[in-house]
């Protein structure tokens, strides 16, 4: 014989068995933290171990006196930032990255977002295009030092087309000259970084709508101004981005550059601050003074990055 159970009407709540325990919930929340936790664990790891203990360890050495590495180290307070403030050479070092962030940010970022708004129009050939400006960013620093020796060189490319047109009395020895090596080292980082940058911004473009252009053309647009009051703000945020990007790897990667090239030379007319901190740690061997220029790096990258942001913020 067959015992029919009546089923609770729809809507109606469960019978008090048949809802969880709030025990067992517990246990599963706890069960997820948990599994969370020993997944980001290693990334936090990381973080700490390569990122803020670096960080703290150069306000730790700068106020040190420590001869090289094998030597011993000695507390020497504020002593390396008082050396700082008296030493020629590095306010040298601080006319010198100033003004070479100031003219790479100032044409880098116009003519690369000029150059990616042309590349998204898709004119004829555009796709060899974005290989010829993605070339620069291929080579190898150390490739491309070769390359710019050969052409400023006394007797390399550059004079040798100036002699041939008849101006050799501009012909100079372009990597030796006080009045011409920090421009040389601004040239080629604004030929290795502008086509790459250009093809970002290019990436970023294709996600406007193509709606917006023609909305713009109906009310007599030209390409100037959709370029700059149509694209330009729609992707602000990212122009800040890469602009804060560039700001950052023209401020500390400038040594490779002048150390491949120019030595900081002739005298200090090429020392920016990245390459007097390689230079005080490894060739002068004066570590603590290195990580006190370090320090002032590190403050001049943090304010330049919040101004960056707020100007973009503000004007846009």
């Amino acid at each position: 014989m067959t015992t029919l159970t009546a089923k609770p009407p729809l809507g109606a709540p469960l019978p008090p068995a048949a809802r969880p325990k709030p025990q067992k919930t517990r246990s599963i929340a706890s069960s997820r933290r948990l599994s969370l936790t020993v997944m980001t664990s290693p990334a936090v790891i990381w973080f700490l171990a390569f990122m803020i203990v670096p960080a703290i360890s150069i306000f730790v050495v700068s106020l040190l006196d420590w001869q090289g590495l094998l030597a011993k180290s000695h507390f020497a307070g504020l002593e390396n930032y008082q050396k700082m403030l008296r030493d020629p050479v590095f306010w040298s070092a601080v006319r010198n990255t100033a003004v070479h962030v100031g003219v790479v940010l100032a044409i880098m970022i116009p003519v690369s977002f000029m150059l990616g708004y042309y590349l998204n129009t898709k004119p004829r050939g555009h796709r060899a295009l974005r290989v010829l400006f993605f070339t620069p960013a291929l080579l190898s620093i150390s490739a491309r030092a070769m390359v710019f020796f050969g052409v400023f060189a006394p007797g390399g490319l550059v004079n040798g087309v100036l002699r041939a047109v008849g101006l050799g009395d501009i012909a100079t020895p372009w990597l030796a000259d006080p009045s011409t090596s920090l421009g040389v080292v601004i040239f080629i980082d604004l030929w290795a970084g502008i086509g790459f940058t250009a093809i970002l911004f290019a990436a970023r473009l294709t996600s406007v709508p193509t709606e917006i252009y023609e909305a713009a053309e109906l009310d007599g647009a030209s390409h100037w101004r959709k370029m700059w009051q149509v694209a330009f703000p729609i992707i602000k945020g990212y122009v800040g981005v890469v602009t804060m990007l560039q700001f950052l790897w023209t401020l500390f990667n400038s040594a490779t550059t002048v150390l491949l090239l120019t030595k900081g030379g002739p005298g200090s007319s090429s020392t920016t601050l990245s390459f007097m901190v390689y230079n005080e740690a490894f060739i002068q061997s004066d570590i603590g003074y290195s990580q006190a220029i370090g320090v002032v790096l590190f403050v001049v990258g943090l304010v330049g990055m919040l101004i960056i942001s707020r100007l973009i913020r503000q004007n846009y």
